[in-house]
């Protein structure tokens, strides 16, 4: 008679060797995934693992870390805010997707036409540069017929400037905006149109235009015609009394801040002393000098001598007699320190030297919007002179980019 067969007992030996086939489970499952290869700190973690497995069965069976809880990313930082750590090796070209608004796409093209940029092409009155500096109550001092017609006061001379403003800048402009089939006759170009304040910045007392021109009687010619100029030289008569000269513009990238660059725009006019009490070589002395300053200061809008206006620009006795300099300035104080601690001025150059805030008119009609909540002339005249022809838009007269 056969025995019934004993029940298989499972043993502790069979229980512990099922312990150390998991632990060895999770420690290369767990840290292969995390790390793509096995550190010394993994290696060491399964050799004590297997050691205190065969050493007694006595002791308690090791924790095990739970799978997917490392701590260690695969791209080597701290944290990881995807929900698993796992990271495909291959990621092709085919898969990357930037997006269709703002991105590049391998399997689109491009909606946006390719437009070649050309070089800004030059004005046809771009040859010689010319500036006119005066001050009102001197040409008005010298009027024709004083007994019929007392000379103004400074606030008169003010007020009838202020009505004159909006001709002045519809005058330039008529001028300013030309192009190949409209308007060809024009002979100047008005690059800066810069009324001069009183010290109270009330009251405007003078000018300041910057003009370029092929011929300098095209620059008389214009100035004789000109509003402001004409009603304080007895219709243009006494033209020949306004300082004209020819302005070596010093055309560097350092010498071109913005206007109101940490400040206010103010101008510098500084004329030079007789030879006879400076010497011949007070301003080759002073030039490079004046240059390195007005570079490492940070402030100059625009920088250049004044010359006199010859005929033409390389006739020899057309000599340097000034500087003009347009710099910005936190207040009045730190305009008139600026202009003493320049080396040209500390070196007595200068007889006559003024320092002026001032403003801009725009005298090519691109700066300009339309305001609804006040009057705009500015704009209305932009209106006007379209509907009469002339080229208001940028791209009809790319050279006027100041």
């Amino acid at each position: 008679m056969m025995l019934p067969s004993r029940p298989k007992i499972t043993t502790n030996n069979d229980f512990l060797t099922f312990i150390f086939f998991t632990a060895v489970y999770n420690v290369f499952v767990t840290e292969g995934f995390s790390n793509r290869c096995y550190s010394s700190s993994n290696n060491l973690q399964l050799k004590n693992m297997i050691s205190s497995t065969a050493s007694s069965s006595s002791r308690s069976v090791p924790t095990i870390p739970p799978l997917f809880m490392s701590s260690f990313s695969a791209d080597g930082s701290d944290y990881s805010s995807k929900d698993s750590d796992y990271e495909k090796d291959d990621t092709g070209d085919s898969e990357v997707n930037w997006g269709a608004s703002n991105s590049y796409r391998d399997d689109e093209e491009d909606d946006v036409p390719t437009v070649e940029l050309k070089p800004v092409p030059m004005s046809k009155n771009t040859e010689n540069r010319f500036v006119a500096l005066y001050w009102d109550h001197e040409l008005e001092e010298n009027k024709l017929n004083k007994e019929e017609e007392p000379p103004r006061d400074s606030l008169g001379l003010h007020y009838d400037r202020d009505d004159l403003n909006e001709d002045h800048v519809m005058f330039v402009r008529k001028h300013n905006l030309y192009n190949e089939t409209f308007n060809t006759d024009s002979m100047v170009d008005v690059l800066r149109s810069l009324p001069m304040l009183a010290s109270d910045l009330k009251r405007i007392i003078g000018h300041c235009m910057v003009m370029e021109s092929t011929d300098i009687k095209h620059v008389k010619e214009f100035m004789r015609e000109e509003p402001i100029l004409k009603s304080l030289t007895d219709d243009g008569e006494r033209i020949d009394e306004v300082p004209l000269y020819r302005w070596r513009h010093i055309r560097d990238y350092s010498l071109r801040i913005d206007d109101g660059r940490f400040g206010f725009p103010c101008m510098m006019a500084g004329l030079d002393n007789d030879a006879e009490i400076i010497g011949t070589n007070a301003r080759s002395e002073t030039e490079k000098p004046l240059l390195d300053y007005l570079i490492r200061s940070q402030k100059v809008i625009m920088a250049g001598p004044l010359h006199l206006p010859t005929q033409f620009k390389d006739d020899p006795s057309s000599i340097a007699v000034g500087d003009l300099i347009m710099f910005n300035a936190k207040d009045r104080e730190d305009a008139i320190n600026f202009v003493e601690n320049m080396p040209s001025a500390q070196n007595g150059l200068y007889k006559d030297l003024r320092v002026h805030f001032y403003c801009q008119l725009d005298v090519t009609g691109k700066f300009i919007s339309e305001d609804p909540n006040r009057d705009a002339p500015g704009y209305q005249m932009k209106e006007a002179m379209e509907y009469w022809g002339y080229p208001v838009d940028d791209d009809q007269t790319p050279w006027l980019n100041w």
